[in-house]
């Protein structure tokens, strides 16, 4: 099933997520129909929220350059098959290192922005079989993760932005704000 991408201004995005009591062929139907949709618009991540659902679940796929310490190095997660699909995704652990690098999102299209992220995590999730595991992420898996993760808990990438950033968006995040809820017909 082709699904569409939910937008800035779209009240789904604010929702927070529910947990699923267990993985389902449904849900499992659904982590691939966002694998495909994720895929068609050239995303690295995406939530169940900006699909317009409000299960707990993420997917991602990294490519594998993406994915390395430096380049031309080896996977930092070689074990982990992408795309990849978690249910239930948990942070239990940050560390305190940060590094801020631009970030977008499918939900906010062409527009970017710093965002200082935890470059390692530590993650409880329910993997497609519903086997619970607990793993440390790091770089920029660690931080796609942290991403939707966000969105699960109704936080959005123009909550990272400074003031600064914000107004010198203003009109953009307007825009997209009004043409979302014109087409939701909630303007």
């Amino acid at each position: 099933m082709k699904l569409s991408i939910h937008t800035y201004g779209d009240p789904i995005l604010r929702a927070k997520a529910t947990p699923v009591a267990r993985v389902t062929d449904e849900l499992r139907a659904l982590a691939k129909d966002m694998i495909a949709a994720m895929r068609s618009e050239s995303g690295v991540g995406l939530a169940a929220e900006q699909i317009g659902r409000r299960e707990a679940v993420i997917v991602v796929e990294l490519p594998p350059d993406y994915d390395t310490e430096q380049e031309g190095g080896p996977r930092l997660h070689p074990d982990i098959e992408m795309p990849w699909a978690l249910f239930n995704p948990e942070i239990v652990r940050r560390s305190v290192e940060t590094e801020s690098l631009s970030e977008g999102c499918l939900s906010f299209p062409e527009i970017t922005t710093p965002v200082a992220r935890s470059t390692e995590i530590t993650l409880r999730y329910l993997d497609l079989n519903g086997q619970p595991h607990e793993r440390v992420l790091r770089k920029f898996l660690a931080r796609v993760v942290q991403h939707e993760c966000d969105h699960l808990n109704g936080v959005l990438l123009v909550d990272h932005m400074s003031s600064i950033k914000k107004i010198s968006l203003r009109g953009q995040l307007k825009r997209l704000k009004q043409d979302t809820e014109e087409a939701l017909g909630l303007a």
